[in-house]
């Protein structure tokens, strides 16, 4: 399997990313605003055409600016990473991420939290029932 997209970035790839996928299309000076350590316009204008050669931006012309969005679906990305996550830090185990999220963050949940996990739960046992 191949390795996630996020592996294959550089840290101010990442970050030019993550602030794509929070502004969901972007031209590069709203990305710039978002950037720590106040980048360069050029650098970032030049990392983001980069991206776009890797496959992980598209953009559109609005006037003299481009507008760019990532070419991975949210969705997409989301699994990738956490696919990644598990198999690097959990041995594969899903569950063990759950058990690992559910003692961070216990004395959070609230009654509906615990009531929508345990919907899913039960909605898994049922799935992998009619699987066996």
């Amino acid at each position: 399997m191949d390795p996630p997209f996020q592996t294959k970035l550089s840290r101010r790839e990442r970050q030019i990313m993550e602030a794509v996928y929070r502004l969901g299309e972007a031209s590069v000076a709203a990305v710039q605003d978002e950037l720590p350590d106040d980048p360069d316009y050029h650098a970032v204008r030049v990392a983001m055409a980069k991206l776009e050669d890797k496959g992980h931006l598209c953009h559109r012309r609005e006037g003299r600016r481009y507008i760019y969005k990532p070419e991975i679906p949210r969705e997409e990305a989301k699994r990738s990473a956490l696919g990644h996550l598990v198999r690097t830090y959990f041995s594969g185990a899903p569950s063990e991420v759950l058990l690992t999220l559910l003692n961070m963050s216990a004395e959070d949940l609230s009654t509906d939290d615990i009531a929508e996990l345990e919907a899913w739960i039960e909605q898994a046992k049922d799935e992998g029932t009619a699987h066996d």
